[in-house]
């Protein structure tokens, strides 16, 4: 079973930590039969934790695990928390393989989607 695990930061605004779940459900709805579960995460201030998360997925039987961090630049939390986060779980389940995707902001076509945002707002 192989599961996406999408961390954000978290808020104490409630709507925005739901907002980041409500992505996480479109994006399952889009996987198709590349991932089995996709779950939401947060680094802070919301629930579950990145652990949290990513044990969920390991109790509904996850084996593979791909985690996301939605965050556009590679500041100190994609740097050394989420990693620090992750690899507290990776030593406690070594028969699971977690791996780190590279955060959002080095896609390629982030820049056309902000291009594409901008000239909506024109």
């Amino acid at each position: 079973m192989k599961s996406l695990v999408i961390v954000a930061h978290g808020s104490r605004r409630q709507a925005s930590n739901d907002e980041v779940r409500e992505l996480s459900s479109r994006i399952e709805s889009l996987t198709g039969e590349s991932f089995d579960q996709v779950k939401t995460a947060f680094l802070e201030l919301a629930e579950p934790s990145i652990p949290g998360g990513i044990e969920q997925c390991i109790e509904k039987g996850a084996k593979e695990i791909i985690v996301l961090p939605y965050f556009l630049s590679a500041g100190r939390h994609v740097t050394e928390d989420i990693p620090g986060e992750v690899d507290t779980v990776r030593n406690k389940y070594p028969e699971v393989s977690i791996k780190i995707t590279p955060y959002l902001g080095t896609i390629d076509k982030i820049a056309d989607l902000m291009v594409e945002q901008a000239n909506q707002a024109s």
